[in-house]
């Protein structure tokens, strides 16, 4: 089952032709779509967007990128918005949510205090996390052996071996997309092809994280799904088919409210 675990379905570079990239999605075989927010401003849009077309489910939850920009009671609205849709099947997780040490000039002790609050709410919930995680794997791994949730996905996985290994070991599947069609990406490429089965899921994270064959600076899109599949089934070494049984069941094993989701095409 192809599945797309990461994708901002909802961002204004979709405006034009969301639909139309919907129905693509469909005729590729991909059999649902995993939305996040990124601010409580979107939280609404994403909900709508699934809510829209069938094999859709959202996330909700404020980036780390966006944490500086958040008030202190976004916090007390996100508690809202989970409440609210504590019955909505379509609610998958929460999301996205970490910690960013990459890019400059961001509040880390901000990020890691919106970050606590928010995987006590996950934990409260009961429902998985979608992670960012950049140049911060150790500090997100620290917090989440201290607050328990119930596992997730650490998206845009480019960590070593062993937070891998501690990822997977927490309940975690690791996010892969289009920096493993890289040729210089050696080491997202490496675990890729190594790290056992269960622990891969596939994702675009369109419009960002374009793949090789497209030209740089080209808005990503989750119709490009089947092709990375076919990249990360190469460097695995096994038939497409087989990589993409193995991700989407790690999806849904990680994501369980997608199965209620899927299996159905996307309207």
């Amino acid at each position: 089952m192809l599945i797309d675990t990461h994708c901002h379905l909802e961002a204004p570079e979709f405006a034009a032709d969301r639909d139309a990239t919907i129905a693509t999605c469909r005729a590729g075989g991909i059999a649902a779509i995993v939305v996040p927010a990124v601010a409580v401003a979107n939280f609404a849009a994403v909900r709508e967007l699934a809510h829209a077309h069938s094999g859709l489910g959202y996330a909700l939850g404020i980036h780390p990128m966006y944490v500086d920009d958040a008030q202190d009671d976004d916090l007390v609205h996100l508690r809202r918005a989970l409440e609210a849709a504590r019955g909505d099947p379509r609610l998958v997780a929460v999301g996205e949510i970490g910690l960013d040490y990459f890019v400059p000039g961001l509040d880390h002790e901000r990020q890691r205090r919106f970050l606590e609050a928010q995987l006590r709410l996950a934990a409260e919930f009961e429902l998985p996390v979608l992670l960012h995680a950049r140049r911060s794997q150790d500090h997100l791994l620290r917090e989440l052996r201290r607050i328990r949730v119930s596992g997730g996905i650490a998206h845009a996985f480019n960590g070593s071996r062993q937070q891998a290994g501690i990822f997977l070991d927490l309940g975690f599947a690791l996010g892969f997309g289009g920096a493993m069609t890289f040729d210089r990406a050696t080491r997202i490429r490496a675990l890729a092809a190594e790290l056992p089965p269960e622990a891969h899921v596939l994702e675009t994270d369109a419009p960002d994280m374009a793949p090789a064959w497209l030209p740089s600076g080209s808005r990503n899109s989750p119709a490009e799904l089947p092709a990375i599949a076919a990249a990360f089934a190469n460097l695995r070494g096994v038939p497409v088919a087989d990589a993409i049984a193995a991700t989407g069941a790690n999806a849904l094993r990680v994501l369980p409210r997608l199965r209620e989701l899927v299996p159905g095409e996307l309207a």
